[in-house]
This record gives structure tokens, C-alpha cells and sequence, in this order.
């Protein structure tokens, strides 16, 4: 969707990111003893993840660019760590829901905005008759 899109977070970017988070975490939980807690590896990954996020993000005269983006990077790391806990099934489910967000609410705003023109045109009819 982001690719099809032109966007800056594309199939390989996020692709990338998704199993780059998924070798972080597998390293961190190889490395597990009593001196070593793989949460705050998970941790620094999140935050790595959330500069590379802002990173996409620009502002031109006052209107930001690229939230969307960098939303989905942040998710496609949770897939990413979800995968690498074992969580395949929250990872599926997670893959699907980020799917259906980036693509569905598009249409689902085409077509508010449809019955929203449509709705006004017939106020604008009523109100005024002679235009």
C-alpha cells in the first residue's frame, strides 16, 4: 500500500525493518542469563525505531508529512518482535490489521465524503432554489 502509494516506507523498507527488529530481539533472548534482561533490548529497538520514524517525517508551511509513514514503520517493528517471540498468530493479525488501516479507511473516506457532497448539494438546492 505505501509503495503503490509512492510514500518513503515501501515493501523492501518495511520489509527491512520487520527483520531487522526480528534479529534484535532473537539476539537479545540467545543472550539471556541472570545478568541480562531482553526487555530493555526490545526497548532500545522501540526507541531506534521511533528516530528512524521521525526521520520520515517532514513539515512543509505548517502541514506534517509522513505520520502515516512513520506509524507504520513503528508497527511493522511490533510484527517484528511479535515474530520473534513466537507470537506468529499476533503477527498475522497484526500484518492484517495494518492492511486493512492503510487501505480501508481511504475508501471508507471517499465514501463519506461522496455522501457528505451529496448531502450538501441537496441543502444548497433547498436553501437556495434559484441558483
Amino acid at each position: 500500500e505505501r509503495q503503490m502509494r509512492a510514500k518513503p516506507v515501501g515493501i523492501r523498507t518495511a520489509t527491512l525493518i520487520t527483520l531487522g527488529t526480528y534479529a534484535f530481539i532473537v539476539c537479545a533472548l540467545s543472550i539471556r542469563s541472570e545478568m541480562t534482561d531482553p526487555s530493555r533490548i526490545i526497548g532500545q529497538v522501540i526507541t531506534g525505531i521511533g528516530f528512524l520514524g521521525a526521520g520520515v517525517m517532514l513539515t512543509r508551511r505548517g502541514v506534517v508529512f509522513g505520520v502515516t509513514s512513520a506509524a507504520t514503520i513503528w508497527c511493522m517493528a511490533s510484527i517484528g518482535v511479535c515474530i520473534a517471540i513466537g507470537e506468529f498468530a499476533t503477527a498475522i493479525k497484526l500484518a492484517i490489521v495494518v492492511i486493512v488501516v492503510l487501505a480501508g479507511v481511504d475508501l471508507l473516506e471517499d465514501y463519506l465524503l461522496k455522501i457528505s457532497n451529496g448531502m450538501n448539494s441537496q441543502y444548497k438546492k433547498w436553501r437556495h432554489p434559484e441558483e
